[in-house]
């Protein structure tokens, strides 16, 4: 990749996805001023409908979704299909320029099966960021659905991709790229403490405790070890309320919004 450009990667919580925030104005806004920015996105919530319809209870472990054969159609058809097309053709209303790409697409996310008890779940094993690379040097903003291929073989044909937490996702990329910033907005104020009060800054090894001791928990944990995993080549990570106008604006210019990592 170009040594001048390193991105500012930011996760679009699937709780926030379809709320009154102003993220993709923020977003176009950046592409305008010639910032080049990759997003990940989840889609949590319209995926549990779609689990919930065929009579399966949703089940997750430490924030990760628990994946079968059927979960894994339902995981393919909403995040690849439905929710990055919806997100990439608001861009393109706004006047933005959009390309919506999976980690499958190009070989982007490499995984193997994290435990078989989670089912097709992948941990990553390798990232080729040549597909995205392009597009981000065409000054277009990839949109990455969180899906991976398989580094791996198998009887079974869909397990070819995997389900990979899109947190994951956003800091291994963030990583690769040597991203100026990773951002996560969410459906939270930030990282909380025992008392339930926002921790406007942590360093590594306090998230990293924080994490061991309980205090932090579901989808929390998987987006404090992404941002543990980007630390050592990305100097800006923030979990930040995804909810607030302007949000993503505000702590890119300096505000103090949400919890910095590192």
């Amino acid at each position: 990749m170009d040594s001048k450009l390193h991105p500012i990667v930011v996760k679009i919580g699937g709780s926030t996805l379809g709320s009154d925030d102003t993220t993709l104005q923020d977003l176009v806004e950046l592409q305008r001023q010639g910032c080049p920015v990759l997003v990940v996105h989840g889609g949590g919530p319209i995926i549990n409908q779609w689990v919930k319809s065929i009579g399966v209870r949703p089940r997750f472990v430490r924030g990760l979704r628990v994946t079968d054969d059927p979960t894994m159609e339902i995981v393919l058809a909403v995040l690849a299909g439905q929710v990055n097309k919806r997100l990439v053709a608001s861009v393109q209303r706004l006047g933005g320029d959009a390309v919506g790409v999976s980690g499958v697409d190009g070989g982007l996310i490499q995984a193997q099966v994290r435990d078989p008890e989670m089912g097709l779940v992948g941990e990553i094993v390798d990232v080729r960021t040549s597909v995205v690379d392009r597009i981000l040097r065409d000054g277009v903003i990839p949109f990455v659905a969180p899906v991976a291929l398989s580094d791996g073989l198998s009887s079974s044909e869909s397990a070819t991709i995997l389900n990979v937490n899109g947190d994951t996702v956003a800091g291994e990329l963030a990583a690769a790229l040597s991203a100026k910033s990773l951002i996560f907005l969410t459906d939270v104020e930030g990282v909380k403490d025992s008392t339930g009060r926002v921790i406007p800054r942590l360093l590594f090894d306090q998230a990293r405790a924080l994490i061991k001791g309980g205090v932090a928990s579901g989808g929390m944990i998987p987006k404090l070890e992404a941002c543990l995993t980007a630390l050592p080549r990305v100097t800006n990570t923030a979990i930040v309320d995804g909810r607030k106008p302007r949000a993503l604006v505000e702590h890119l210019s300096g505000g103090n919004l949400g919890t910095r990592v590192g």
